[in-house]
């Protein structure tokens, strides 16, 4: 799996999922490495988890409840859980991505 991460990175476990990344497991969430080729797109989807994100390579163009937003690097964001969202990448991207799960 391409990706600028450091070697300890990527030798933890391969998320199973719509998208490549290294997963590291955390008690009541989950931290992706997820690399995203140029021309990736996913589209609109919804999810249980309350998700935050830093891009360290590239852009990620994230749209939220029809709210289109450009985020570059270093930029954090946020997708609460439940809201619609779709993302794009016209560049080749990595992100740091962290999904908590519902407290309830």
């Amino acid at each position: 799996m391409p990706g600028s991460y450091p070697k300890k990175i990527k030798e933890l476990p391969l998320y199973d999922g719509r998208f490549d990344a290294y997963k590291l497991e955390a008690k009541d969430a989950d931290v992706l490495f997820a690399s995203y080729p140029a021309g990736t797109s996913i589209p609109p989807h919804v999810h249980d988890t309350d998700n935050h994100g830093v891009i360290v390579k590239g852009e990620l163009i994230l749209t939220v409840d029809g709210s289109k937003h450009r985020i570059g690097v270093g930029e954090w964001y946020h997708v609460p859980a439940g809201a619609e969202h779709s993302v794009e990448f016209e560049l080749d991207t990595d992100e740091v991505e962290f999904w908590f799960k519902s407290s309830a």
